[in-house]
């Protein structure tokens, strides 16, 4: 039996998310775990469903199957939102106007600066004492 699915890859910072959308009973499963177990923080999970809201979906219509690699929480957070909207996209190319519109097909082009030689971090330089 195959599935027909919709899918979509996001990146942000060190991590990459490959979302799956297909018609379903509402389950979103995050690497083999429930999505409100995975994204813990508060604020996150609704971040991450704002492209189903802006284009009128329903998330009870919809299973959402998602691998996310690498990065942090708030990297992975963005990573998935980003997939989803492709997602959306690939299932509804008339949705484009209105997702470019809330700015969710862009990738966040963010990314930690690289250290510098003879500064503690990218920018931070060591105390400065007198003498």
């Amino acid at each position: 039996m195959s599935v027909q699915y919709y899918e979509g890859v996001g990146r942000r910072k060190e991590s990459t998310a490959r979302v799956r959308v297909m018609s379903g009973s509402g389950r979103f499963i995050v690497n083999d775990k429930e999505a409100p177990a995975y994204f813990t923080r508060f604020g996150d999970l609704q971040e991450i469903l704002t492209p189903l809201a802006v284009v009128g979906q329903d998330l009870a219509r919809l299973d959402i199957s998602v691998q996310v690699k690498g990065g942090g929480v708030s990297g992975q957070t963005g990573a998935v939102k980003l997939g989803l909207a492709r997602a959306l996209l690939a299932m509804n190319p008339e949705w484009r106007p209105i997702l470019r519109q809330y700015g969710l097909l862009t990738r966040d082009p963010r990314v930690k600066e690289r250290k510098k030689p003879g500064l503690k971090r990218a920018r931070k330089a060591p105390t400065y004492t007198k003498r």
